[in-house]
């Protein structure tokens, strides 16, 4: 089993924010696969279905991107999934809209719902599909940028 986790924010009013984009990704994955209805648990939304014959839970945190790692950790603990089969789908400034890379571990890169996930745990060897929404070309905009 897979545990596929979406990193946003659970306000309505941000649904559509580029921060969000992991949990739109998610929306998207398991409304193309057939997933079952999202319902709550560990802290969050879950969805269970199956690609390619393998299962994958999905989850969207409820406990806002900064303490993502509050959901993922009981998840993962739960089904019995290490770290090395939990990928996080997260918003990613350094790369333009609509790009993606794929990879295994590393660091947090400044985002705080992967530096949490890392935490809770306690390895970084999770995987990480970086969704790209690009850079506002100034630090002082970033905040704005992924919020809008």
């Amino acid at each position: 089993m897979l545990l596929w986790v979406g990193l946003g924010n659970p306000e309505p009013s941000q649904a559509r924010h580029r921060h969000n984009i992991g949990f739109m990704a998610l929306d998207a994955i398991a409304r193309r696969h057939g997933f079952s209805p999202w319902r709550q648990r560990f802290k969050g939304l879950i969805a269970e279905g199956s690609i390619a014959g393998t299962k994958v839970l999905a989850l969207k945190p409820l406990t806002y991107m900064n303490g993502s790692g509050e959901a993922v950790q009981p998840a993962g603990a739960f089904h019995k999934i290490p770290p090395e089969a939990i990928c996080a789908f997260h918003d990613e400034l350094d790369l333009a809209p609509g790009k993606v890379r794929v990879k295994r571990g590393g660091g947090a890169a400044g985002h705080n719902g992967l530096r949490d996930m890392q935490r809770a745990l306690g390895s970084p060897d999770f995987w990480r599909v970086r969704l790209g929404i690009g850079h506002p070309g100034h630090k002082d905009r970033v905040t704005g940028h992924v919020l809008g």
